[in-house]
């Protein structure tokens, strides 16, 4: 059992983005705090729309669309370690979070006022899995590590949309028919896929899978064989597969080198 940010080789700082489904917000959010309990300065920030988080998630919350009011509240800190979550706008349905286009998140890294920034990059609805659209993930081209997550606890369920966002995305890039059970093969094939959800990753970044979610010896067993199929792809791109669960402590069980 590891950290996450061992397990990611996360060293000396970056941008870490996080797309897929399955528990990317609370993975962000429980990286964070990893990263800050370090005395490492976190920004986690969204190119998409996050949930409002709550105290036990981030410091504080920065509501700004220039970025002279982060840099403003970065000065106001004077604490080693300090996180905060950034966005550009709070929206009236469902305590909804705007967060930023791709090319801010950019100059914002430039400007070192953080040593990490993460990066919720898609939407997922709260599913398990999920395939991406034409638009998404939306990925700054500064991020130096791409984390994909899948939900173990789809493994042996009907593709269907409840539990697969996207589903029809995802039957063109598995050949899974709506309606047949969600099997290892298919969710190692829809990471590895090329218009999957590491789709549009900066060629530099490097890709990391996190299979979250195993919480049994049957999704344990599934998780091994996900990991199995896709070290065997060539090319998969993945640097590293991860499974553990979030709500673990330490969240990491086994990782998986790729290659």
């Amino acid at each position: 059992m590891i950290s996450l940010q061992e397990g990611l080789a996360l060293s000396p700082g970056g941008v870490v983005c996080f797309v897929g489904a399955g528990g990317k917000t609370s993975l962000m959010f429980r990286l964070a705090r990893e990263l800050s309990a370090g005395g490492d300065s976190v920004l986690t920030t969204t190119t998409t729309k996050i949930k409002m988080p709550d105290p036990t998630e981030t410091q504080a919350v920065v509501i700004a669309p220039e970025a002279e009011a982060i840099i403003s509240r970065v000065r106001q800190v004077r604490t080693a370690g300090f996180h905060f979550t950034a966005v550009a706008e709070k929206l009236d349905c469902l305590l909804k979070l705007k967060g930023y286009a791709p090319e801010f998140i950019d100059d914002l890294w430039k400007r070192r006022l953080f040593r990490w920034i993460l990066v919720e990059a898609d939407g997922a609805a709260g599913r398990s899995l999920k395939a991406p659209a034409g638009h998404e993930p939306v990925i700054p081209a500064c991020t130096g590590w791409v984390v994909g997550l899948a939900g173990l606890d789809a493994v042996g369920k009907a593709l269907e949309e409840h539990s697969v966002f996207r589903s029809d995305i995802f039957t063109q890039l598995t050949g899974l028919a709506a309606g047949r059970t969600v099997s290892p093969a298919a969710i190692a094939a829809s990471l590895t896929h090329a218009a999957g959800i590491f789709k549009g990753s900066p060629g530099a970044a490097g890709r990391y899978i996190f299979l979250n979610k195993a919480e049994s010896a049957d999704r344990i067993h599934a998780g091994r064989q996900i990991a199995e199929i896709i070290k065997k792809t060539i090319p998969s791109r993945i640097k590293r597969i991860l499974m553990g669960s979030i709500q673990k402590n330490p969240p990491v069980m086994e990782y998986y080198d790729v290659f």
